[in-house]
């Protein structure tokens, strides 16, 4: 079976057009600076300065593209440790009950009141890649990291579209746990036992 490039992701936030418009004026739209793994998306020129409830300042927040339904930021453990933001662990999209926050851009502030999490470990899969590693959309599975800080991953969504690619997605913590870089590559395992 074929390996699973890896992709680091950083801090960053989606924004609904309604806030993007209060932050940066009205009619604005996002600059795109480079294409990311997943056709369609993309990492933008615009950054906003995230501020956690406590006051704590995260200076310089990428936003990436394009616009969504709700706003969303994604920190890592160590952010929301750091930060003081309530951050829970939850897939892209899953914002109710999630953390508050307030954005600060050029143009003007929004206070969200849901929206802040820690994205869970996820591996985007088209619908022909799922067939050939055998994983349905939804599915929980582990992943094997080899090199000096080898060791498996747990609790490994698999989201299944036709419009995604092939693509392990990671944030910050566990890259550096286990010394991945960008397109590092990882093993799929579907099951492994612990010994007692």
């Amino acid at each position: 079976m074929r390996k699973i490039p890896v992709g680091i992701s950083g801090r960053h936030l989606h924004l609904s057009q309604e806030h993007l418009e209060i932050l940066f004026g009205k009619g604005y739209q996002l600059t795109k600076l480079k294409d990311l793994s997943q056709p369609g998306q993309y990492a933008c020129e615009e950054k906003v300065d995230v501020y956690s409830p406590a006051g704590k300042l995260q200076a310089g927040v990428r936003i990436l593209g394009p616009v969504r339904s709700q706003t969303q930021v994604e920190i890592s453990r160590s952010d929301a440790i750091r930060g003081k933001f309530v951050a829970p662990v939850r897939s892209s999209g899953s914002v109710k009950g999630s953390g508050a926050a307030r954005l600060v851009g050029p143009k003007g502030e929004v206070e969200i009141t849901e929206g802040v999490i820690i994205a869970d470990r996820h591996i985007h899969f088209s619908v022909e890649e799922a067939k050939e590693f055998g994983v349905q959309d939804r599915e929980v599975v582990s992943i094997y990291v080899e090199g000096e800080k080898s060791g498996i991953l747990g609790n490994v969504l698999c989201r299944v579209s036709p419009k995604f690619l092939l693509d392990c997605h990671l944030d910050t913590d566990d890259g550096a746990a286990f010394g991945l870089s960008n397109g590092d590559q990882v093993t799929l395992v579907k099951q492994y036992k612990i010994e007692q």
